[in-house]
């Protein structure tokens, strides 16, 4: 997924949720309802999101320094982690705690016919914001599931945004039932209700999106058959006896880390291995463009089973 290709998605999202966020709390003062209410500041967490977003993609173009030899792609991973922790913390928690207020204190909605038609215009703007991000997501999709995408995309901007907008067009959903049968039935109970609903969505949204960016926040690797495939590429190198080890990080959505370890035949010259870990280095680069740093170090297996075992006694060894 190209950096454009996100920033498009934000910036629709983001257009979207701001004029959106306004019409709503208008609603909201006008007719007292609390599910309309949780819906704006929904609308304001998921625009304040975007800008987020915006920025974490901004600071995570900054070049290599002598602080962050490697770059600052991960803080993206950092911001998105945010995202998911101002939805729970701010959207989750406002909505079910106005929906527990007007529990505890029902009113009657007045003129409920401005939600309705609130509503339904926001479902349609949250509905075209959503086809632009469901779009970009499908690209990256290949021939996985739903789920499969998610969990294997390195992209959390895509992700994050589809997550939001689903969670956008179910609470507008809720809100209209909870609205509607609170009309019908003159009993408010149903718009508390549908308050406490629309944050129980984004708590679950919250909670999703914070597990999926745990794992890249904190290191996450290639799939291991991409590792095999890149160590079979290896051994394809002349010279090369054995891969001792492969090691992958993200450090950002293009931006691959691989550290691999060679056992390489012992005749070689020193020219010679310096010649296989250049035409590796730009075999693996020209299959895998996103793996942007590549170390390798040769060492014999006998060796690296003993560093191995070092290093694991090191670890049991720590208090």
């Amino acid at each position: 997924m190209s950096l454009q290709s996100s920033k498009k998605v934000i910036y629709a999202a983001l257009a979207g949720n701001g004029l959106i966020a306004i019409t709503k709390f208008v609603a909201a003062g006008l007719t007292g309802s609390s599910a309309m209410l949780s819906e704006a500041i929904h609308s304001v967490v998921d625009t304040g999101n975007q800008v987020l977003l915006l920025y974490g993609m901004k600071r995570a173009t900054r070049p290599a320094d002598d602080t962050h030899p490697f770059g600052y792609s991960m803080e993206l991973y950092f911001w998105t982690f945010l995202v998911a922790i101002l939805i729970f913390a701010v959207g989750a928690g406002i909505s079910m705690y106005e929906g527990l207020s007007k529990l505890l204190s029902p009113h009657s909605i007045s003129s409920p016919h401005i939600n309705y038609i609130v509503l339904s215009v926001a479902i349609v703007f949250e509905a075209a914001a959503w086809s632009v991000a469901f779009k970009e997501f499908r690209k990256t999709k290949g021939r996985h599931t739903y789920f499969e995408a998610v969990h294997f995309s390195k992209d959390p901007t895509i992700f994050t945004v589809l997550f939001e907008d689903t969670a956008a067009i179910l609470g507008l959903i809720v809100a209209f039932v909870g609205i509607l049968l609170g009309d019908v039935f003159a009993a408010p109970i149903f718009d508390a209700i549908a308050s406490i609903v629309i944050g129980l969505i984004l708590g679950a949204t919250a909670v999703l999106l914070a597990y999926e960016c745990k794992g890249l926040l904190i290191g996450e690797g290639m799939r291991p058959e991409t590792i095999e495939k890149i160590k079979a590429s290896a051994l394809r190198t002349p010279g090369v006896e054995r891969v001792n080890e492969a090691l992958t990080m993200y450090l950002g959505p293009q931006d691959v880390l691989l550290t691999i370890s060679l056992d390489f035949d012992d005749s070689l010259t020193a020219g010679a291995v310096e010649s296989a870990i250049s035409e590796l280095e730009d075999r693996i680069r020209a299959e895998w463009p996103n793996i942007r740093r590549i170390f390798v170090e040769a060492q014999s297996w006998s060796a690296h089973l003993r560093s191995q075992r070092s290093l694991d006694r090191s670890v049991n060894e720590v208090p």
